[in-house]
């Protein structure tokens, strides 16, 4: 099952002082919550370590760090382009950017089981990726975002030219406030993805439930297997429908 809600870090965010705590304290919040429907909140939400200038060391200490609260919050822990730490932190998956090394590699190192996510900027990226073995799509950059201020939003035109090119869970990134989950959910999104939105909020842990709650508000199916393409099926339906810095860092 592919989480709906992506909460994804950056080199300043890590290097926080208050970063570990803040972490836990995210993760013990979710372990209490329920959703409407009485499922795990934590079930719906991916934790992504990513920091494209931070040391190999600190990541994979960060990483181990976190994977015990996030394991007890039914939290998928992620690890974004370094492979060889989510390998080794045994972490669900990694996820790559356009920097990073070829999806299809990455496919045949980590083995059917784990997660291999691909952020793509463009619908013939999103196909080439289906290819190679991706579970699922970060799609963006979709609204201006301070995360990423020299890139030009694509606005919510790419996500529907992606989702009319593969059957992949597609996540959008880039500028997504809880306001705009439903836009991005109905333009064929599964997800969403935040990182200024949630680490900069007052209360992180807050902000994250103030995007779980938004994204069951405008679709509350329960997340869906990567096979089965980028949304749930509708009722009575059998067949379905079908960094700072630059955004291939995300």
């Amino acid at each position: 099952m592919i989480p709906r809600v992506h909460v994804v870090t950056d080199d300043e965010i890590l290097a926080r002082p208050d970063f570990e705590s803040c972490a836990r304290e995210l993760c013990e919040h979710l372990e209490i919550r329920k959703s409407a429907n009485g499922d795990a909140v934590g079930a719906s939400l991916a934790f992504h370590i990513r920091g494209p200038r931070t040391m190999g060391r600190t990541l994979i200490r960060l990483a181990r760090t976190l994977l015990e609260p996030a394991a007890a919050s039914g939290i998928t822990l992620l690890v974004n382009d370094r492979l060889d730490i989510a390998l080794a932190v045994g972490a669900a998956g990694v996820h790559l950017g356009t920097r990073s090394i070829p999806p299809s590699e990455a496919r045949r190192l980590l083995g059917a089981d784990r997660l291999l996510g691909v952020s793509v900027h463009s619908a013939n990226g999103a196909a080439e990726a289906a290819e190679s073995g991706a579970d699922y799509l970060f799609v963006g950059t979709l609204f201006e975002t301070h995360s990423h201020p020299e890139a030009d939003p694509t606005g919510l035109e790419l996500m529907g030219s992606v989702a009319s090119r593969v059957a992949l869970p597609l996540v959008g990134i880039g500028g997504v406030t809880p306001e705009r989950a439903a836009e991005v959910l109905a333009s064929g999104g599964h997800g969403v993805a935040a990182i200024r939105g949630i680490w900069d909020a007052p209360s992180p842990p807050d902000a994250v439930q103030a995007y779980l709650d938004a994204v069951e508000a405008a679709d509350p199916k329960a997340p869906v297997d990567p096979e089965a393409g980028g949304k749930p099926e509708e009722p009575g339906n059998p067949e379905g429908p079908s960094n700072p810095g630059e955004p291939s860092d995300i």
